[in-house]
């Protein structure tokens, strides 16, 4: 942590990333609130989550590929200030309303933002590489890929500081933004979430995004395929991204569950319900601060552990009593959403050469808007045929499986093969980074084969 804040670059993403997310929760609340009071459908809601979520993970990764084939400055600032323009528009509508027109523009914003968070992340693992390729820390060994461990540290780092950041964002984010909502209006926290862009924007404005590739892959299509190809590649990659996909439909499970349980099943009321959502925050800062203190604990391990805190948490929630014992599973559960998270960026960045980072972070933020929306339509199906506790059961039961499968991947070699994986077969320029067979064999008998995370906020934060 203390090696990334060194870094004059890193502390301006860091703090371009810190205002955007406090930003988002002020854009998030008033839009609810506008949707709601001017249609009072809690369809139109939902239509509002649809074109926030779902349909800019579809569009963001082709934005991405577009962005990282210019050659010019500022393309990522460019992201936040269309942004400040479509936000500047939304507070407009707030007073003006008009749903259809919301809609639209909640759709170009949502796919503007998942775009500039996935190329922030990339940046930020960039400058990490190149502050350490400039000041290499002393003893540094170099692992299988040619590279040095403590570049691959430092890159740890820059994202433990990002998910500090966006937990810290977590916990005082709603608190604000609803408290500005109820006393200035909508329109006028639309134009501090507008406001948040525009800074961004300026932060960021010597920022490059521009990757390059050879002759063959200059077009958007081109750069699509040859992450895709990645992905495939690397089997290990692709079993972690599949099953974190499937964890995030568990994770997200509570958001229609917990109001209910709190105060029908519990018997807590809007205190209690308060009260266990503030248990998880606390249990997120954390996981990020604990997180940030295991540079040296395996990500293969720390990701496991994380999956099984928030499958234990729900676990807790089908059978703790009282409000007391449900928030000490929900301050589980929270240290374990800290962890799993910033885990699974790591892991992914190390089985990515830096070249794909934007495509995967982008790729990882649409897992992050898709699965959110399917496991909030899962746990309200089953709170409606059963009940809260039988919801959050089928909950941790879930979550609880995944974490076999990511241990299975630690257990088979997941690290190993991060020290190891490099570019995909498909690459000629460097074959000799790809697992072969006989490498793999090398890992044991559990390993899986060949090797070669929005608009608004979901329930459980994805950073």
């Amino acid at each position: 942590m203390r090696s990334a804040l060194q870094s004059p670059r890193l502390r301006r993403i860091l703090l371009a990333y810190t205002v955007n997310r406090l930003g988002t929760w002020f854009g998030f609340v008033a839009l609810s609130v506008a949707v709601f009071d001017h249609t009072h459908s809690a369809l139109a809601v939902a239509g509002l989550l649809i074109s926030g979520q779902i349909l800019p993970a579809l569009a963001a990764p082709a934005v991405i590929a577009r962005v990282e084939a210019s050659r010019r400055r500022g393309m990522l600032s460019a992201l936040y200030f269309f942004e400040t323009v479509f936000t500047v528009a939304l507070a407009v509508l707030a007073k003006h309303f008009s749903l259809p027109a919301v809609l639209v523009l909640v759709a170009l914003d949502g796919t503007a933002m998942l775009a500039a968070s996935a190329l922030l992340r990339a940046a930020a693992a960039a400058a990490a590489h190149e502050d350490e390729a400039e000041y290499p820390a002393a003893g540094a060994i170099p692992d299988a890929t040619g590279g040095d461990r403590s570049r691959h540290e430092a890159e740890r780092a820059a994202n433990a500081a990002l998910n500090i950041a966006f937990s810290a964002s977590f916990m005082l984010g709603p608190a604000l933004a609803g408290a500005v909502v109820a006393t200035a209006g909508g329109s006028t926290a639309l134009l501090i979430d507008a406001a948040t862009f525009l800074f961004c924007g300026a932060m960021l404005s010597d920022q490059s995004a521009h990757v390059e590739e050879s002759e063959e892959e200059t077009s958007v299509r081109a750069r699509l395929r040859s992450a895709w190809q990645h992905i495939n590649a690397v089997r290990s990659l692709r079993t972690l991204l599949l099953t974190e996909a499937l964890a995030l439909v568990f994770f997200e499970f509570s958001g229609p569950i917990e109001v209910v349980y709190a105060k029908a099943t519990l018997h807590a009321g809007d205190s209690g319900y308060g009260l266990l959502l503030t248990a998880w925050g606390a249990g997120v800062v954390a996981g990020s601060i604990f997180f940030a203190r295991s540079a040296h604990r395996r990500v293969g391990a720390l990701l496991s552990a994380g999956t099984l805190g928030v499958g234990v948490a729900y676990l807790g929630f089908a059978a703790a009593p009282s409000l007391a014992l449900a928030c000490v599973a929900a301050l589980c559960g929270g240290v374990g959403n800290g962890i799993q998270w910033a885990s699974l960026i790591s892991a992914v960045q190390r089985l990515t050469p830096q070249r794909l980072h934007g495509r995967l972070m982008g790729a990882i933020e649409s897992l992050g808007s898709l699965c959110p929306a399917v496991g909030l339509s899962l746990g309200g199906t089953l709170v409606a045929v059963s009940s809260p506790r039988g919801a959050f059961l089928v909950a941790g039961v879930g979550a609880t499986l995944t974490t076999l499968v990511f241990l299975r991947l630690f257990l088979g070699g997941l690290d190993a093969a991060m020290d190891r994986a490099g570019e995909p077969a498909s690459a000629p320029e460097e074959p000799e980074t790809v697992l072969s067979t006989g490498q793999i064999a090398g890992l044991g008998k559990a390993s899986f084969g060949e090797e070669p995370a929005r608009t608004g906020p979901p329930v459980r934060p994805t950073p």
